[in-house]
């Protein structure tokens, strides 16, 4: 028997849903499992094309590595409504992973602010966990959410694990419900709250594009170094692998040369209208 052809970066491996948890109204976190041979583990901050067969594909960031595979998606369009809808016991395709990680490694025995708006905390979380898991490793832990009203919020359920494991966790909200009593503004009102050295600090954000530049600028306002403030950036990706253009940001293709990128390389870019 002819042994299968090698699987190419732009075939789609089959992965089957095993569990799907509703976080916000349009929001789900589908845990997946591979049918076959798994893809190699995404480092935090790197994500995966998925496939909705008979539908189309999009870029989802992975919101855990281990021990299994998280991805939470929004439903913002035909694709991404396909792939919330899918099931425990359905299948989806994978493909990937691709692009740059947060390189927690040169973070170590730093201070760390993590900084989250909105569906940014789910590519945030990945790294949450593996800087709470070597706990010893860094210094003060501060991490900010930001999200447009509480229904928006994601891993509710985590937060206290998150502090009851080291880590300082501040919350607000663009929009207060009935009964809300936390924080209302802007996630840049958090910053100057933030418990660490800013002489001393890496910091991760991800969030809409205005969100992540106020928020590096609050940040570099504080005292932290440009090149140590971390931005995951999101464009049209489709191939993945740096082919088709689609996600070019002047001289970046965001999904080979990012997402994870230093403030320093991508403050001129975000800056000039409509790039």
């Amino acid at each position: 028997m002819t042994p299968a052809a090698p699987l190419t970066p732009m075939s789609p491996v089959p992965y089957r849903v095993t569990n799907r948890r509703a976080e916000a109204p349009d929001t789900v976190t589908l845990t997946l499992e591979p049918v076959g041979m798994p893809l190699p583990e995404p480092l935090p901050g790197q994500f995966v094309m998925v496939y909705a067969f008979g539908v189309g594909e999009v870029p989802i960031s992975v919101s855990r590595t281990v021990p299994v595979l998280e991805q939470t998606v929004r439903a913002v369009g035909a694709v991404t409504r396909a792939v919330c809808a899918t099931g425990p016991g359905r299948q989806l395709g994978l493909r990937g992973p691709f692009g740059t990680g947060w390189d927690l490694d040169t973070a170590r025995g730093h201070d760390l602010v993590l900084a989250a708006g909105g569906i940014g905390l789910a590519p945030l979380r990945p790294l949450i966990l593996r800087v709470l898991s070597e706990r010893d490793d860094f210094g003060r832990i501060a991490i900010l959410i930001g999200a447009r009203t509480p229904d928006d919020l994601l891993f509710t359920g985590e937060l206290d694990r998150w502090r009851e494991r080291g880590a300082q966790v501040a919350v607000t909200v663009d929009r207060p419900a009935p009964g809300w009593t936390g924080h209302v503004g802007l996630i840049t009102a958090l910053v100057g709250a933030a418990d660490v050295d800013p002489a001393r600090a890496v910091a991760f954000v991800c969030g809409p594009e205005v969100m992540m530049r106020v928020t590096a600028e609050a940040l570099i306002g504080r005292g932290m170094r440009p090149a140590d403030v971390r931005l995951s950036l999101e464009r049209n990706m489709r191939c993945g692998l740096g082919w088709c253009g689609h996600c070019q940001l002047g001289p970046l293709l965001v999904c080979r040369d990012g997402p994870v990128v230093p403030y320093e390389s991508a403050q001129p870019l975000m800056t000039v209208r409509e790039l």
